[in-house]
């Protein structure tokens, strides 16, 4: 009979969160007994407020929160940096788009950074070959939206714009996330403009970003299951965590995929050639 000690394992997430090893990790994360007590009280009220979570395995949960504490990023929904999403009887990690902008910020590197929403006749060209866009916010013609950029300014005078049009963003969805296929009720189906404006940053962060410890970190967990083997020390460790991709979107395939953007999507383009030709 082995003489080892092993923490027993709580089976409510109420008791996962409270347990002494769960509390003592997260005091470390976060640097203070007050703010780990916050996250704890914010974790279970997320888990309360939600019917599915309330079903699903506590210790994915508890999975999701780790990763979010460890990136110092709340899960309050409200705030949009981070979410703990219930899928079929387990909880996934979910990046906000404004918690991959707080991040990128985080890092140091980055001057500005914009995503946006674009609408029928704001996007007046693209040049193919060097790969640059011009907006006009004034052109709008409809509240129709087209597609979704983003763009990034880096400190060292990199910039970058793309450009996603809806289509390539519905394709994308398509593609890789069942619960877009199934139409289950996820996030792209409560709240699809996030989504798009989240997935068009992460590409762009993903092709061309410097990238931060914690930027890898969170693009690894985003929208996976973690299920910690246990609350002991080790096992809470975020190097330690295995994952799983249930509905997983790898924006990094997609980049490489190019998607032929109708023509009338920039406006009209003889009267365009017709000023260029006046100069």
């Amino acid at each position: 009979m082995s003489n080892a000690i092993t923490t027993q394992q709580p089976q409510s997430l109420q008791q996962l969160m409270n347990s002494g090893a769960v509390m003592k990790k997260l005091n470390d994360v976060l640097g203070s007994e007050k703010k780990a007590a916050a996250f704890i009280s914010s974790v279970i009220s997320v888990a309360n407020g939600n019917s599915m979570l309330r079903q699903s395995n506590p210790m994915t949960i508890l999975g999701s929160a780790m990763v979010a504490a460890t990136l110092d990023l709340p899960v309050v929904p409200t705030l949009g940096l981070a979410y703990i999403v219930p899928y079929k009887n387990q909880a996934q990690f979910q990046l906000g788009y404004k918690g991959l902008i707080e991040l990128a910020e985080r890092s140091g590197q980055f001057k500005n950074i914009i995503d946006e929403a674009v609408y029928e006749g704001q996007l007046i060209k693209r040049n193919k070959f060097t790969g640059e866009y011009e907006f006009d916010e004034d052109a709008k013609t409809s509240d129709k939206i087209i597609g979704y950029m983003a763009r990034m300014d880096l400190i060292n005078g990199f910039s970058k714009t793309i450009f996603w049009t809806k289509e390539e963003v519905e394709a994308h969805a398509k593609k890789f996330s069942q619960a877009f296929r199934s139409g289950m009720n996820s996030p792209w189906k409560t709240d699809f403009d996030a989504m798009a404006r989240k997935t068009v940053l992460k590409a762009l962060f993903a092709k061309y970003a410097p990238k931060s410890v914690a930027m890898q970190q969170a693009v690894k967990f985003d929208q996976a299951v973690i299920k910690p083997e246990s609350i002991n020390d080790d096992d809470l460790q975020i190097d330690a965590f295995d994952t799983e991709y249930i509905d997983n979107q790898p924006v990094q395939e997609a980049v490489a995929e190019e998607v032929k953007q109708p023509e009338d999507l920039f406006g009209n383009t003889e009267q365009t050639e017709k000023k260029g030709k006046k100069k």
